[in-house]
């Protein structure tokens, strides 16, 4: 690989030490490293004042060794070739690890999309779409919502492909209900974290019902976790968005930070808790933390005074590899990233197995589906923990890394 990156370096020290302790050959460790391909385009557009304009635009297809590439793509400024290197990898160990048909890929385009009109953004859309499309399809790789893309961008997506492919709505994910959306893609990530908390709560013959929650990051993942772990009976005792956190050792009355967030753009008018810093919030008294925003808010300055018994990771990398070694010392459980957030590309899988079917699956089935594959992935990464006497991050990094390595064997090197 040619990029390097914060991100990166951490799942590689991790990749390597899972190689090593599986004696993958050498060899093969190198090819699933490498990735496949890495594509950067150009993106000329006319903006709405006659200016004309250029962007890059990356899609970076790691291994495909397992299945399709398989991954999101984002809209922001730090948008680069590293950043999406890193990403790319992390999906490929992702999707093996919930064990879907599919490997891994990242994209993007180096915009702040807040600068542009809607007009603007579908021509954006559009020519990333036109410039991708020598390389992408319905068994070759398979776009998707990411940081600062939604449904409405993956329709314009699937339209333009569409008009050079006939109707094709199996090319992308997270698209809206009424062009072959999933039922249950938005709440998917969130209602995973949920998931793989109650598994482990049940693995460890502890209760979810009563235990204090704590939840950094109050968007689609944030808001849809703690309301499914509330459903489980959890109490939701702290919540946060980029203004700052909210914290009641009674609870959180979610559906009024819901409702105060929609009409302020912002949790802070939330009169009913104490106001705290973000930084502040992760440090207060919980039975589990979820970190569900940035990358790398619990380090190793913070990491010693985390009071959380178990952290439960539903953002990318919010955890540097400092803190962890320190949550290990400590005896504080990490249900890592690629596990605890994978109920977004699990519920990408169901959508393109619908569309691939011209099928509509009703909300409970791919909740229902949703719990199955979860779980199943929960029960293999704890077993994996248990056979190499490891934490939770390095057997799910291994489980990962034996698949695809045992897919890339199987299939030879060509």
């Amino acid at each position: 690989m040619s990029a390097t990156h914060k991100s990166l370096d951490v799942v590689r020290s991790y990749y390597e030490e899972a190689v090593k302790v599986l004696q993958v050959n050498e060899g093969v460790a190198s090819l699933i490293w490498s990735t496949d391909r890495e594509i950067r385009v150009q993106i000329p557009i006319v903006r709405d004042n006659g200016v004309l304009e250029v962007y890059k635009g990356y899609r970076v297809q790691h291994n495909n060794a397992r299945g399709p590439y398989k991954g999101g793509f984002r809209y922001h400024p730090t948008v680069d070739a590293a950043e999406v290197t890193a990403l790319a990898v992390l999906m490929t160990l992702k999707t093996a690890l919930v064990d879907v048909p599919f490997g891994g890929a990242k994209g993007g385009i180096a915009i702040d999309p807040k600068k542009f009109s809607q007009r603007e953004l579908e021509q954006i859309t559009r020519r990333f779409t036109n410039g991708i499309m020598p390389v992408i399809g319905i068994y070759e790789d398979i776009p998707a919502p990411d940081v600062n893309t939604n449904p409405q961008i993956m329709a314009w997506f699937m339209d333009e492909y569409s008009r050079k492919h006939g109707y094709s709505p199996a090319i992308v994910t997270g698209k809206p209900i009424e062009v072959g959306g999933s039922q249950g893609r938005n709440e998917a990530t969130g209602l995973g974290v949920a998931i793989v908390t109650e598994q482990l709560c049940k693995t460890l013959k502890q209760d979810l019902k009563g235990k204090t929650v704590i939840i950094q990051g109050y968007g689609n993942v944030g808001s849809n976790a703690a309301r499914c772990l509330a459903e489980r009976g959890a109490i939701i005792v702290g919540i946060s968005d980029v203004g700052g956190g909210k914290y009641s050792p009674k609870g959180i009355d979610l559906e009024k930070a819901l409702q105060v967030q929609k009409e302020d753009g912002s949790l802070q008018k939330l009169d009913s808790a104490e106001s705290l810093t973000n930084e502040q919030l992760l440090e207060k008294p919980c039975d589990i933390l979820v970190p569900a925003a940035l990358d790398g808010v619990l380090t190793g300055e913070n990491a010693p005074r985390i009071q959380a018994k178990m952290i439960i990771e539903g953002a990318n990398a919010p955890t540097t590899d400092d803190a962890d070694q320190i949550f290990e010392q400590r005896g504080i459980l990490v249900v890592p990233d690629i596990l605890a957030n994978a109920g977004g590309v699990t519920a990408s899988y169901f959508e393109w197995v619908q569309n691939l079917q011209q099928l509509s699956w009703p909300l409970d089935e791919v909740r229902h589906r949703l719990q199955i594959k979860m779980t199943s992935a929960f029960e293999a990464t704890w077993k994996m923990a248990q056979k190499y006497h490891t934490t939770l991050r390095k057997a799910a990094y291994l489980l990962a890394v034996k698949r695809v390595a045992d897919a890339t064997v199987l299939r030879g090197y060509h």
